[in-house]
């Protein structure tokens, strides 16, 4: 049986998928009517970005696997890359 990661990853060649990735710091801001998450996860140098409409639980410590593609974001004038998440579940 198919699952919904199978389809979205057959959907979007450049959507990757991790599983159990370890939460190294997490962080919850507000934008407008958005609250801003994101992840530091164990092993990687760049951060994990999401948006949700109210705060969630803190994720840090948790294992979570992520479904995300590679993006850059301008900050203080500087290209960063970042990873825009785009499905994230608790393992």
């Amino acid at each position: 049986m198919k699952s919904p990661v199978d389809d979205m990853l057959k959907a979007h060649r450049d959507l990757t998928h991790s599983e159990m990735k370890k939460v190294l710091s997490h962080v919850q801001r507000e934008s407008g009517e958005w609250i801003i998450n994101t992840l530091l996860i164990d092993g990687t140098d760049v951060p994990f970005k999401y948006k949700r409409k109210q705060r969630y639980k803190s994720l840090e410590g948790q294992r979570v696997n992520l479904t995300y593609y590679s993006d850059t974001e301008m900050v203080a004038g500087i290209d960063m890359d970042i990873m825009k998440v785009v499905r994230i579940k608790v393992s």
